[in-house]
């Protein structure tokens, strides 16, 4: 067997997809994506990759968001210069969207660098910046769906509608090998079709191995009508109305929050519920609102995003300055700010002065990845820390599951049968393990056989055949397994720190303050390796 699949990303956690094909000396990568969730992960994206970049033929490019693509102006860095294949829709919003990721990161190193200095350390060096992004997208090809494209010796690949977002796409793979050529296919990330904003997902069939996404492997969702997803926006509205305050949305600044100001807008312009200003807080969803407004059409010909143009209530505000006069408002008002899953962007303001009032509500509207602030605040936590402040929570939390790109287990099975026969192995990638093995039984309980299911962790290597497949891995995995999902040293000092702030609050007086901050002294001296001393 002479091909093997290496798994970079994406595997063992939901971020950072990347898959290696190798084909005797041709190299090609399936995504190439940032990693998100807890430090210990996210360090990842700040290491060297566990390939040499200049030996990568070509980039296929599944679609646009930055667990996909958001590494791709690293490995150019590194010396990468072959195509990055996409769509003509996923490369206009990785034109946006890029760009966006390295001034983010440029933002966030410089503050950073500033703590650094007052406390001694060395600087740190952003992954990429916003012109390394601009200068990656140069290596853009654009492909259409159904088209073969010859994307390395020996290699060739087309595209097919993953219904997930705009420019979204299943990719098939097909390899010369010596005994015929061996056909892969990668669903990307899959919508659950029916949608009024994107195409149904589609693919082919008779292919020898599979790799499948898993993010929603063990969640039912009701399938919902475009009147009914409305309804339950209307119903969350309306609750966050009646609590006094403003509605904070954390925004998937990509796709979820077209579809979601769309809905809401036509809601309060129908009167159904309360109307007022809506802002959209994130200059990234703005420009690529753009992006939507061009090439967003479904078939027929129409394109739902246009009514956005038009509407008196919503507010775009780009600028800081327009971005902080929104904490002077009063009254009801809506708030739609990127991240998603509040770990970055200027989702932090807001959460910073309104996570503690009581008349505030929060709505989540997407997945949110283990060691996120989102992740913490669907679990109910009661006090967090934001950009080092310590934050009280009393603001309604909230999850609205509605407006998920990703496809739920029952509708990632019925993709996975239509696949079918699939000679080969299924590999489960793009998911937690228990989504992971969820969907795991309900493959083996639907025509797959359970032995032919992998859950590859990071960095695991398979040499395929047509129906046969080995262990291939090449070097250590760069993070244990379950790391991208275990709360990591960083979340536990810092859950340390909220704790002990609590109990020095419920101390009697300040002796008692002391007495316990003399006993953790004790203790921490007592645990320390030998020879070292903490600085006073």
């Amino acid at each position: 067997m002479t091909v093997r699949l290496h798994f970079h990303g994406a595997a063992g956690g939901v971020t950072g997809s990347c898959f290696r094909l190798q084909a005797g000396p041709v190299q090609v990568l399936i995504d190439c994506g940032l990693f998100q969730g807890p430090k210990t992960i996210k360090e990842l994206n700040y290491q060297r990759f566990p390939f040499d970049p200049k030996a990568i033929s070509a980039v296929l490019l599944t679609h646009a968001h930055v667990d996909h693509s958001g590494q791709l102006p690293k490995l150019m860095l590194a010396g990468f210069e072959g195509p990055v294949f996409a769509t003509a829709g996923t490369r206009d919003l990785c034109a946006v969207m890029l760009p966006d990721a390295g001034g983010i990161q440029e933002h966030e190193v410089e503050q950073l660098n500033r703590r650094f200095q007052r406390r001694g350390r060395p600087p740190v060096r952003p992954i990429y910046t916003e012109r390394d992004a601009r200068e990656c997208l140069r290596l853009f090809s654009k492909v259409r769906l159904g088209d073969w494209v010859q994307a390395a010796p020996g290699v060739r690949a087309r595209w097919w509608e993953a219904g997930h977002i705009l420019g979204s796409a299943s990719i098939e793979v097909e390899v010369e090998d010596e005994g015929g050529p061996l056909r892969l296919l990668f669903s990307g990330d899959l919508g659950s079709g029916g949608s009024d904003f994107v195409n149904d997902p589609d693919g082919p069939s008779g292919i020898d191995h599979l790799v499948l996404e898993s993010t929603y492997g063990g969640t039912e969702r009701p399938r919902l009508t475009g009147a009914e997803r409305r309804g339950l926006l209307a119903a969350e509205v309306r609750a966050a109305h009646q609590a006094g305050g403003p509605l904070v949305i954390p925004a998937f600044a990509v796709e979820r929050t077209q579809e979601l100001l769309v809905d809401l807008l036509t809601l309060m312009e129908e009167k159904e519920v309360p109307p007022g200003p809506v802002f959209l807080d994130s200059p990234l969803a703005i420009r690529a609102s753009e992006v939507f407004f061009e090439r967003a059409y479904k078939e027929g010909g129409t394109n739902p995003f246009h009514a956005l143009r038009s509407s008196r209530l919503l507010h775009t505000t780009e600028s800081a300055d327009e971005s902080r006069a929104i904490e002077h408002l009063s009254g009801w008002h809506v708030i739609v700010a990127a991240s998603g899953m509040c770990d970055a962007g200027r989702i932090r303001h807001h959460l910073k002065r309104l996570l503690w009032r009581k008349d505030a509500t929060v709505t989540l509207a997407g997945f949110q990845a283990a060691g996120t602030l989102g992740r913490f605040l669907q679990e109910g936590r009661k006090l967090v820390r934001i950009q080092g402040e310590e934050i009280r929570v009393r603001a309604h939390i909230r999850m609205l599951d509605a407006y998920s790109g990703h496809a739920d287990a029952p509708a990632l099975a019925a993709w996975a049968a239509a696949r079918q026969p699939v000679g080969g192995r299924v590999f489960l990638v793009h998911g937690e393990p228990e989504s992971r093995r969820a969907l795991k039984a309900r493959l083996a309980g639907s025509g797959f056989e359970e032995a032919s299911i992998e859950t590859p962790e990071l960095d695991d290597g398979f040499s395929l055949g047509r129906t046969a497949c080995e262990p291939a891995r090449e070097a250590p995995p760069r993070a244990p397994a379950g790391a991208a999902t275990a709360l990591d040293w960083h979340n536990a000092r810092s859950e340390f720190e909220l704790e002990l702030d609590e109990l020095l609050e419920a101390a009697g007086d300040d002796a008692a303050r002391l007495r316990l901050l003399r006993r953790l002294q004790h203790e921490l001296k007592a645990a320390a390796p030998a020879g070292l001393t903490p600085q006073k």
